[in-house]
């Protein structure tokens, strides 16, 4: 991504934030990538406010943490301070360099996100396309949180947006039958062979013996394979044990269903505010 272009969505991203706190590029894996920094958006005078943590889309090969369109805006008001980060691309890395930037996110947040008026302690997940399989896959293969001195437990809920790749090994063969130019984007992001393509597939991780946040997956209806993949995975979920409900927006695309999150009226927005106080400490909501 260019410089100029940068530029641009740093100004339109800001043009709202005059009443709430802007910290960005904070580096939260050591290093001076760009692709290994955040940013925080914060309510003025926020103290122990849940979090939403949030990952771009962008085929898992670009997009930036600047493309936030009325997200941020939209959970201060709510009184969530919002966290916008930035992850590496395929092909340079690998989907476990991908998640494991996302667990080292999380587990920034966790240790510093009171200094910013947020509770370590009411952190959710989300994420739209690309960003969503990634919020999906670290909120149920608990090896990257681990891996974090972090466990699942630690996450109060997810809310991915909008994306088909829960079980990527048989999207990829469905999408092989059916002679389509999407394969290649799954192959370059998740392999070429079924193995890998389950490991980093959430619903592989789904089991009885581990407690996993609660999930609401939002879908666009018209979408076949969103649908039957958050299905899958929804009933995968609460067959183990676990919490899990699904959204089906109508009237949206790909596009849309992420863009339009937070604009006020806007149906999957009301489903995830919902989702968001269903599932946090009573003491937050007070």
């Amino acid at each position: 991504m260019g410089k100029s272009v940068l530029v641009l969505l740093l100004l339109a991203s800001t043009a709202w934030a005059a009443d709430s706190k802007v910290t960005r590029n904070i580096s939260y894996a050591g290093s001076d990538s760009r692709r290994q920094q955040l940013d925080i958006y914060a309510p003025q005078d926020a103290k122990d406010l849940p979090v939403i943590v949030w990952m771009h889309g962008g085929g898992w090969r670009r997009g930036d943490k600047l493309l936030v369109q009325k997200k941020p805006q939209a959970f201060n008001d709510q009184g969530y301070v919002f966290v916008s980060i930035n992850y590496r691309f395929v092909p340079d890395h690998t989907m476990h360099d991908l998640a494991t930037d996302v667990a080292t996110a999380i587990k920034w947040v966790h240790d510093h996100i009171a200094e910013y008026g947020g509770s370590q302690d009411t952190i959710f997940v989300g994420g739209h396309s690309a960003g969503a399989h990634l919020s999906a896959l670290v909120c149920s293969d608990e090896s990257y949180l681990k891996a974090q001195g972090l466990a699942l437990t630690n996450i109060a809920g997810c809310f991915p947006v909008d994306t088909a790749t829960y079980d990527t090994a048989k999207l990829v063969s469905f999408l092989d039958r059916a002679n389509s130019n999407r394969t290649e984007l799954y192959t370059n992001a998740f392999g070429e062979t079924a193995e890998s393509q389950k490991k980093y597939s959430p619903l592989t991780h789904i089991n009885k013996n581990t407690k996993y946040p609660p999930f609401l997956l939002l879908h666009v209806a018209a979408r076949p394979d969103a649908t039957l993949m958050s299905n899958a995975f929804a009933k995968a979920v609460t067959s183990a044990g676990g919490q899990a409900e699904t959204f089906a927006a109508k009237g949206k695309d790909h596009g849309s269903i992420n863009s339009e999150l937070g604009v006020p009226g806007d149906e999957p927005t009301k489903a995830v505010f919902a989702f968001l106080k269903k599932h946090q400490p009573k003491s937050a909501q007070e």
